[in-house]
């Protein structure tokens, strides 16, 4: 039988609008009464019930969180901090993936989650900015990432074509000179790996060089496996190059195992930068440089953007950067 608002209420010997009071995080409660009230809770195992509190207060408390697919280790990494700041704020998450599809992300922005989650953070992978602005609009989203996004929706995203221009100006600054791309998607680069070819490129430009076709190898799919595959094949037909910018740190990791079962050194032959300063980065060997988005900023200004529009603000949409560093490890360090 559920655990009621009632039954807390009678357990710690309070009124039912201290024990709502405790469950809202309203800040007028003691200090000796909430820590009453949250014992009573935790040794009932209450859970406040999501259809009443909309009942209650128009509201779940839950926000959506959509992308594309959960096993990668960037959208990871998204959730645990979405997840946190949520939290901060009295809020849970949901995950949704939409595996990257147009009839996935469909669904997301669809009447799916009507009534359940009162705002949703949302990182297409396909849907364009003009279907995006036709979407429903009784649930608050802000737009995560690269892909275009109508004006009337809130976007923050990071400046991947400063982010891929400073890690490919790094390489130059350690002397090489034939600077390779690997890891965008072999049957048509997404928005994001566009962006990062576009930094690559700029960077090179920049220093005097052309950007060669020759020097931009794909992968079938985005993954350590495809990418291992692809510059083994790269390097196996005869390309060379002495600096490797990969789209991601699983692209890197895929790049790290190829050149090593072919006898060649990183950094020594091959100086190396990765995306996303997953966690892997530091225990790979070498360990990996990578460009680093505050990810934290970024969750933290992404919900403060929807909480203002769960609370009513609705003016035109605010398109924002959040920051990026590029932290050097051992995989392009001066030899």
């Amino acid at each position: 039988m559920a655990v009621r608002l009632q039954d807390v209420a009678e357990y710690a010997g309070v009124s039912m609008k201290t024990v709502s009071n405790v469950v809202h995080d309203y800040p007028h409660v003691s200090p000796k009464m909430r820590e009453r009230v949250r014992k009573a809770i935790d040794e009932l195992g209450y859970r406040p019930n999501i259809m009443g509190r909309r009942l209650a207060t128009g509201r779940t408390g839950l926000l959506a969180l959509a992308f594309a697919d959960v096993t990668l280790p960037y959208f990871a990494q998204l959730a645990r901090v979405v997840a946190d700041e949520a939290e901060r704020r009295g809020y849970r998450v949901l995950l949704e993936q939409t595996e990257g599809t147009i009839e996935g992300e469909r669904a997301v922005v669809s009447a799916s989650e009507s009534g359940l989650v009162d705002g949703m953070l949302f990182q297409p992978s396909v849907m364009n900015s003009a279907e995006l602005a036709q979407s429903r609009t009784d649930v608050p989203i802000v737009v995560l990432g690269e892909n275009a996004a109508p004006l009337t929706l809130d976007r923050i995203m990071i400046d991947n074509v400063a982010a891929a221009t400073a890690a490919t100006e790094h390489l130059l600054a350690l002397g090489r000179r034939r600077i390779a791309f690997a890891g965008y998607e072999e049957h048509g680069p997404t928005r994001t790996s566009q962006l990062r070819i576009a930094g690559y490129q700029h960077a090179l430009e920049e220093a005097g060089q052309t950007a060669s076709p020759d020097l931009l190898i794909a992968s079938e799919t985005v993954s350590a496996a495809a990418a291992a595959q692809a510059v083994g094949a790269a390097l196996d037909r005869g390309l060379r190059f002495d600096g490797l910018v990969c789209r991601d740190d699983l692209a890197a990791i895929g790049a790290l195992r190829a050149l090593q079962e072919r006898g060649l050194h990183v950094p020594d032959d091959v100086a190396i930068t990765g995306w996303d300063d997953t966690p892997m980065t530091a225990v790979t060997y070498p360990s990996l440089t990578s460009v680093a988005p505050d990810l934290r900023g970024l969750a933290e200004r992404a919900i403060e953007m929807l909480l203002e529009r769960v609370e009513g603000y609705d003016g035109m949409g605010r398109h924002e950067l959040a920051a990026f560093s590029l932290v050097e490890r051992e995989s392009s360090s001066a030899s």
